[in-house]
């Protein structure tokens, strides 16, 4: 076979609504997609709201036939939109700016989607596109704190009373607990990134405001960016001796409850710092409220970090309030050894790919299949459309369906990242040598099968405890040119494996291990590069998405009950449709079929959990072609 001289391998082919950004807006902002624009599988129905950095769109997922939240990374001072919908710079010189904003945006998708909690904004998936990057959320029905109180004293001329902060308090308390639990800071709570959800007006932190942050900090546009009033002395210049931490804010929410009851929010910081011309909230509304609510909000906006209460339970413990669920607020505590912390300072940061080890054979596209190199055997993949080249080992004793023989030391498992410090008790917890499992809940109905459908079960059915952080180095593959290459951490110690279904949609392989790279064992904490050299993929299939799901078990797996078999003569392991299915019209359990069942050794404590993760990647034409 005659290959081309390079390194690549190939791979298968309403009125007033209101919404988490913003009201929904009658006109098209000049700079919004139109409806009808297709956004890999969500198709914009309208513009909800445009801000001077991003744009957020209603849109129908038509996957999960659902109304969802789209928000466009779209700083209106840096960049504009081309006639194809490409994002241009207005200037070369806005580049690095634009990129870091850029890079800030993802980090605070990947933040939010690491975090589950009813008070916390969720994030579906992310992904770049168009020269910009896109985060898909929930469409939340509801109104702005700074809109509501509006028309709340336009209403009554009164503020919310004690009771009724006393209900609301608790959630937004827990979740930026939770935040600070792995040293991420919100930074920017203010009564319009406070949603009021439903009916029963329940709290919502909205924006993180990571990309307005980082470009004001590249423009030095401080002024801004911080929220006068709102923001703490140590935002507006980081020193030795005024750090950034939990008290930052608890100093903006107690801010956010000053102006609730006065109706103005207190003087900025940096003005107080030389005069302190702050009227006390205590002497302000006096007779109104509690004297210890109003006292812990005073203490709370003391100009000096080390006056204030230091954390959410601190702050709580003050207010004598019991959070939602019924337990104590969470302290903000440094993340358990081992555990996959996630920061917007430190997430989804790029790090390098592991040294290669192996001289990879170039690739070449033969009949529409798809060519993985290394160096000399040959596996062809009719269903999926795709060969892979690869020098083979010995063939590992156990099959790669059920993975390596090899059992990991034993070690404890780290809470995920809801949790704080475990307790023995904890779900999920390591104890001894036996691990704590948490019951499950029953399995929701299955619809008809398809193999995109069982990777869907299989995330559905993962186990929160176990954090699996994995991200495509790039999310849109120029078919015949790009490589695939995604990165990926857990919190635990594990086994990794990673089922793969082409842009047809109608064949479900297992991309690893495989009979050329059968060492699936990764330590918690330590990032795994993937393909490695010696199986580069390069994009070769139909336009449309591939569907990447990242599996790590604390045990070995077996895929054997959901149909994986592999020939002796293949490399990789493939999936037989029909016993696919017939795994499929098996009543649900608790699990997924179609992740493994774990293979422990007789009569050994046996954790059968595993953490998933989905990645969509979407493969496109080459200009022009």
């Amino acid at each position: 076979m005659t290959m081309p001289d390079d390194d690549r391998t190939r791979m298968p082919p309403a009125g007033a609504t209101r919404s988490a950004a913003t009201t929904l807006t009658t006109a098209l902002p000049p700079a919004a997609l139109p409806p009808g624009t297709a956004l890999a599988e969500f198709v914009i129905e309208g513009t909800i709201g445009e801000g001077g950095f991003g744009i957020v769109y209603r849109a129908h997922d038509t996957q999960l036939q659902r109304t969802v939240a789209v928000k466009e990374y779209m700083p209106a001072s840096l960049a504009m939109r081309a006639g194809d919908g490409q994002i241009t710079l207005r200037s070369e010189r806005h580049r690095e700016t634009f990129e870091l904003g850029l890079r800030s945006f993802i980090n605070e998708a990947r933040l939010l989607a690491a975090f589950d909690h009813p008070a916390l904004l969720k994030v579906y998936r992310f992904w770049e596109d168009h020269g910009t990057a896109y985060m898909v959320m929930p469409c939340y029905e509801g109104i702005t704190l700074k809109d509501w109180l509006k028309e709340r004293r336009a209403a009554t001329g009164q503020p919310p009373d004690e009771a009724w902060w006393r209900e609301r308090l608790p959630p937004l308390l827990d979740a930026l607990a939770l935040m600070h639990g792995q040293h991420c800071y919100h930074r920017d709570v203010a009564p319009d990134n406070i949603m009021l959800v439903g009916e029963a007006l329940q709290p919502l932190l909205l924006d993180f405001g990571a990309a307005r942050r980082v470009i004001g900090d590249a423009t030095q546009a401080l002024t801004v960016i911080l929220k006068p009033g709102y923001a703490p002395v140590e935002q507006y210049a980081e020193v030795a001796s005024m750090k950034q931490g939990p008290w930052t804010d608890v100093y903006a929410l107690c801010a956010v409850l000053y102006c609730a009851l006065t109706g103005a929010p207190p003087p900025p910081a940096v003005g107080r710092m030389v005069r302190d011309e702050c009227v006390p909230v205590r002497v302000a509304c006096a007779g109104r409220y509690s004297e210890d609510f109003l006292a812990t909000i005073d203490a709370g906006l003391a100009v000096r970090p080390e006056d204030r209460p230091q954390d959410m339970a601190a702050l709580a413990q003050r207010l004598g309030l019991v959070p939602q669920r019924g337990q104590p607020v969470r302290a903000a505590a440094a993340p358990p050894p081992g555990a996959v912390g996630v920061s917007a300072a430190t997430a989804g940061a790029a790090t390098s790919a592991l040294p290669s080890t192996a001289t990879a054979a170039p690739a070449v596209r033969r009949g529409g299949r798809w060519v993985v190199g290394a160096v000399a055997a040959t596996l062809v993949l009719l269903a999926a459309g795709w060969v892979l080249l690869g020098r083979r080992p010995a063939p590992p004793d156990a099959s790669v369906a059920g993975a390596t023989a090899a059992t990991p030391a034993a070690s404890a498992i780290a809470p995920g990242l809801g949790g704080a410090a475990a307790a023995a008790s904890s779900p999920g917890t390591a104890v001894g040598s036996a691990v704590a499992v948490p019951p499950l809940p029953p399995p929701p109905a299955r619809g008809p099968f398809s193999p995109v459908a069982a990777l869907e079960e299989v995330l559905r059915t993962a186990d929160a405890a176990i954090q699996v952080d994995a991200r495509a180095d790039q999310e849109r593959l120029v078919i015949d040119r790009d490589r695939l290459q995604f990165r990926l951490r857990g919190n635990v110690t594990g086994h990794v494996y990673v089922l793969f279904v082409g842009t047809d949609g109608r064949a479900l392989q297992m991309l690893f291990p495989n009979a050329i790279d059968a060492d699936n064992r990764l330590a918690a904490g330590q990032e795994l590069v993937l393909p490695r050299p010696k199986w580069r993929i390069t994009a070769g299939g139909a336009p449309g998405t591939d569907h990447v799901l990242v599996l790590l078990s604390p045990q070995p797996r077996r895929f054997e009950a959901a149909g994986a078999r592999r020939d002796a003569r293949e490399a990789l392991t493939g999936f037989d449709l029909a016993l696919a299915r017939r795994a499929w019209a098996a009543p649900a359990g608790p699990r997924s079929a179609f992740a493994g069942e774990a293979a422990c050794p007789t009569g050994a404590d046996c954790d059968p959990r595993y953490g998933a993760v989905l990645l969509r990647i979407d493969e496109v034409a080459a200009p022009g072609r």
